[in-house]
Formats: structure tokens, C-alpha cells, sequence
């Protein structure tokens, strides 16, 4: 059941956002919580105080801990991930370059970290994120322990392209910043090209999730994937006017919202229509002709490679949802067809 868990917390921390002060960062085009202002100096913006903490560079950092699988894609991107020593939930990193390492240590989550060997690493940084205002309890331990630690807060990004940004983050760390200029610029002409490409015209009218503990949750219209379907010219159904966070929404409205839906995304780790069903038979009277879900890179323990790479390449995701949006049929990178 853990992994399952695990995936969800990804899934709704990442869709369901909250209230935070934004504010652009000054030498970032979409980033909104890291600024890099010379080479010696990176400045990081907390997204719900929007205090802001600098961190100063003295060489290329060659030894990280991190604590989220997106990390892993951004040091992925730069060729960097050499530079890991130990990230948080080892069996549901997808990254091949890192897997197949035999020195590269599992330090365990929030309430159950292994302090002890994150000490013994002695590593030059640790990569960390929170969900809230409240400085997480382990980093304070950390801290006080001598690890310095550094909030990484690209989960909170609106703009998908805000998100592969932090790679360039990640090449300021490690030294790299000329690669990792050129790979971020890179995706970004893809991911314009690609929305540029997109049938804005008769908009795709999206339906999003099931319900979680009874919550059926919907992305505002400011919201990350709200964005990603917008730019490959589709609608999110329900969203909420002018909202980064999710909304809630009743069975029954789904039910009506889905009469309108020309594409259903993202239904929960289903991969077949029974599946769905099975999970409430008035799934089959929704009236949705096409359903997809993002689980077509999910490995045997349930880490799902879009909430890893997809955060670093969005133009393989917006491939996937312009495609999708078109009817059109073949492989995917991300998603797979519910049938």
C-alpha cells in the first residue's frame, strides 16, 4: 500500500498546490522560486513567505543527497547524476544512469531518515523541498547534524517550463552551467514549437483524476497540468477561474462534466476501463470516448517516471497531449490509452 501512497502524495502535491506569495525571480525567464544572480551565488525564494536565502558557491559541488525524484531528472539532464550519493526512495527512481550505480545509498523519508549514513556521506549539499510555511522537522535535524541543506521548490512552479528550469539550478551547483543553459534552452523551443503546433481552435475538452479519499480533485486553471493541457490546446473541465490550487468537485458533477469531456486524463493507477468500473460502476456511463493515463513509465515498486523526467522534459509531455488531443495513435512517452 506505501507505494501507492507515495504515488498519490506526488500526484496531488504536484495538482492540488497552495496559497503562496509569487513573486518572478529576476535572471529566471519561468522559475519564480530561484534566482541565480553570478556564478558564486544562487538565491532561493520560498513560495509561501517568499523569504528569500542565498547560497554561496566556492566550487562545483560533486557530492548531493536529494530528496526528490525530480532532482534526480534535472542532475539526469546535465549528465550530472554521477554527482548523487544517495537519494530518498531509491526503488522509485526511474533514472537507468542511477539504478544501475551499486554506490548510491537509500537514506529513507521525512519521519524515518537515516541520519547516521547521510553524516557518514559527508555531502557537499543536501537537495530538500516542504509543503507548507513549517520548516520540516528533519531539516532542522539535519542542520543541527552539520548537513547544509538547500530548499529546491520547483513541485510549487505553475509553468511547466518554470519546472525544467531547475535544471539550470542544478548546473549552477555542479558547474555546469553552459550544458545546462544549452539543454534547458533546447526544451524550451521544443515545448513553444509544440504548443505553436497545437489546434487552439476547437479547444479539447478535458476531464481530469478520480476521487481520492472520497475527494474528487480538479486543477485550477492556473495549474501546472492546467497549463500543459491548455498550450496543447485542450480545456480543463471544472477548473477553477484564475486558481493555481485544485478544487474539489461531487461525483455527480464529474458524472455531467463528463458528457462534455472529448478526453479523460489521469484516472488513479487504472489502466483498463474494467479497472475503472471496478473502482465505481458509474465510470461506465460516463460518456468519454478516450481515456489516457500517465502511467506508461511506472516501474515494478510504482515510481512513475512523469513526476521524475516528465518534471525535466515537458516537451515530451506536451508531445504526448498534443498528440493525444489530435487523435492521433502510436507510442507515447508518458501515457498510455485506457481500453
Amino acid at each position: 500500500m506505501r507505494k501507492y501512497f507515495l504515488i498519490l502524495v506526488a500526484m496531488f502535491a504536484v495538482s492540488c498546490g497552495t496559497d503562496r506569495a509569487v513573486g518572478p525571480a529576476e535572471h529566471t525567464r519561468y522559475a519564480s522560486f530561484f534566482d541565480i544572480p553570478d556564478a558564486s551565488h544562487i538565491v532561493t525564494i520560498s513560495p509561501y513567505t517568499g523569504e528569500a536565502d542565498t547560497l554561496l558557491l566556492t566550487k562545483p559541488l560533486t557530492n548531493l543527497v536529494c530528496m526528490s525524484t525530480s532532482h534526480v531528472a534535472y542532475l539526469d539532464a546535465i549528465g550530472k547524476s554521477s554527482a548523487i550519493s544517495a537519494v530518498s526512495g531509491l526503488d522509485y527512481v526511474s533514472s537507468q544512469a542511477l539504478r544501475s550505480r551499486t554506490d548510491v545509498y537509500d537514506i529513507g523519508y521525512e519521519a524515518s531518515l537515516d541520519y547516521e549514513r547521510i553524516v557518514a556521506l559527508k555531502p557537499d549539499l543536501l537537495l530538500a523541498y516542504s509543503v507548507s510555511s513549517v520548516k520540516p522537522q528533519y531539516v532542522t535535524k539535519l542542520e543541527s547534524l552539520g548537513i547544509q541543506v538547500l530548499m529546491v521548490s520547483d513541485h510549487m512552479e505553475d509553468h511547466p517550463l518554470a519546472r525544467a528550469e531547475y535544471i539550470r539550478l542544478l548546473g549552477a551547483l555542479t558547474g555546469t552551467m553552459d550544458k545546462a543553459d544549452s539543454a534547458f534552452a533546447a526544451i524550451e523551443q521544443r515545448y513553444l514549437s509544440l504548443s505553436a503546433s497545437a489546434d487552439t481552435l476547437s479547444r479539447t475538452k478535458v476531464l481530469f483524476n478520480v476521487p481520492y479519499n472520497d475527494q474528487w480533485f480538479i486543477p485550477g486553471e492556473d495549474n501546472y497540468m492546467s497549463q500543459l493541457v491548455r498550450d496543447a490546446g485542450g480545456v480543463t473541465l471544472g477548473a477553477e477561474r484564475g486558481a493555481r490550487n485544485s478544487g474539489t468537485i461531487s461525483l455527480e458533477r464529474a458524472y455531467l462534466l463528463s458528457k462534455d469531456a472529448d478526453v479523460w486524463l489521469n484516472p488513479g493507477q487504472c489502466q483498463t476501463r474494467a479497472q475503472l468500473n471496478a473502482m465505481n460502476p458509474l465510470f461506465g456511463s460516463f460518456s468519454v470516448g478516450r481515456i489516457y493515463n500517465n502511467t506508461l513509465r511506472t516501474n515494478s515498486e510504482g515510481g512513475n517516471d512523469f513526476w521524475e523526467s516528465g518534471a525535466a522534459r515537458p516537451d515530451l509531455v506536451l508531445e504526448d497531449l498534443v498528440r493525444i488531443f489530435k487523435g492521433e495513435e502510436g507510442s507515447f512517452n508518458y501515457y498510455l490509452e485506457v481500453d
